[in-house]
């Protein structure tokens, strides 16, 4: 199983989505930024580190929103979700195709990776029902 962190970032009443790279396995779908958890660090430390790669901003990383385990057909990953803000930078594209800042009731709007379907699910239910 492959150990997966990804940010829930807010601006105001939107959230961060970016677009998987044509070229890798999900090709232009949209997701949570994040990626794998590397041997010796703690998730948030993975999380701090994806997030400088992918995007040059410097994070910080609070609670957990929720965590996941999801089979793809070349994968098993159990992913993380932490609540984070953008603590120093502002985002640019290294990585991912687009960045976009969505409202929840922009979800279904877009095409999510299928990992992300029950954290969608769970957004929906936290912050429309308000």
């Amino acid at each position: 199983m492959t150990e997966v962190v990804a940010a829930l970032i807010w601006d105001n009443d939107k959230f961060m989505a970016c677009q998987r790279p044509a070229h890798k396995a999900r090709g232009l779908l949209w997701e949570f930024v994040g990626g794998k958890v590397e041997p010796g660090e703690t998730k948030q430390q993975a999380l701090i580190r994806e997030c400088r790669e992918e995007l040059a901003v410097t994070l910080e990383v609070g609670d957990e929103f929720m965590d996941v385990t999801h089979e793809y057909p070349d994968l098993t990953v159990h992913l993380t979700l932490f609540h984070a803000a953008i603590r120093e930078g502002v985002p640019q594209k290294l990585e991912h195709n687009d960045i976009r800042w969505i409202t929840v009731d922009e979800i279904d709007r877009y095409e999510f990776c299928p990992a992300d379907e029950v954290i969608l699910e769970r957004l929906k239910q936290v912050y429309l029902h308000k």
